[in-house]
């Protein structure tokens, strides 16, 4: 966000929000052109994960903001930066969570958001509406999935020379435009989660958002990590390997 400006004619009011321009448009249309290695790969991560644990987290304070759930993460939702960091995008489904009134700012429909990232309990309808936590726990799986394409884009191998096509999750489960039955029965019922590739094991950060993204997927959403805890995860990998490279 740089600015925000308002002008009108008297029959007609315009309301303006000025951002930064991201080239690199989304992380989809970036993982369809970009093989990644390693450092790009934990950098596009960890910028996810903290965009996440930023929105999550209520502020105080003269500058402070709400809790916020995004409720519609995926890659289309994500921006790439010109640095290589994520930037989280499209609001238009996000609830806020005012503390002092214990009040979720939610619609009656909570079935909402992208069908092939919906978390099982918003497929099934068994979330809790009334628990914010909820909301924030279904952003993690959807966060897992969008995980797991980065992982596929990261080459791996001699001279890296290993790195996968690149494909939305469930692309071997579902049509490409699945209905809420499509995407129930593959997730809820027969409990099927994306491939995990046995060459992500060959490296370190392959290997531990490998491990993230499992726990974030988790059909039980109190299980699952928070989105502050796979920011520190990551922050420690990231601070390890700049060790290793000095």
């Amino acid at each position: 966000f740089i600015a925000a400006d308002i002008k009108g004619t008297g029959s007609w009011t315009q309301m303006l929000l000025i951002t930064d321009y991201h080239e690199n448009e989304s992380l989809h249309d970036y993982l369809h052109t970009n093989v990644l290695d390693s450092s790009s790969l934990l950098t596009l991560a960890l910028s996810a994960a903290s965009g996440v644990a930023h929105l999550h987290t209520e502020i105080f304070g003269t500058r402070g903001k709400p809790a916020i759930a995004h409720r519609d993460i995926k890659s289309k939702n994500i921006l790439v930066k010109r640095n290589g960091q994520c930037a989280i995008a499209d609001f238009g489904l996000a609830v806020r969570y005012i503390s002092e009134s214990n009040k979720i700012d939610i619609a009656p429909n909570t079935r909402v958001g992208t069908r092939r990232y919906m978390a099982p309990e918003v497929l099934d309808e068994s979330l809790n509406i009334d628990a914010f936590d909820s909301f924030k726990m279904a952003d993690m799986y959807s966060l897992g999935l969008v995980f797991w394409e980065m992982c596929r884009r990261c080459a791996t191998g001699n001279k890296l020379s290993a790195a996968d096509d690149y494909v939305l999750p469930y692309h071997d489960s579902v049509p490409s435009d699945p209905s809420f039955e499509d995407m129930h029965e593959v997730v809820c019922v027969k409990k099927i989660r994306p491939h995990i590739s046995t060459r992500w094991l060959s490296e370190e950060v392959l290997r531990t958002l490998s491990k993230q993204m499992q726990e974030c997927w988790h059909p039980n959403p109190v299980v699952r990590l928070t989105a502050l805890r796979v920011k520190k995860t990551l922050c420690k990998l990231d601070a390890d390997n700049t060790v290793k490279i000095v």
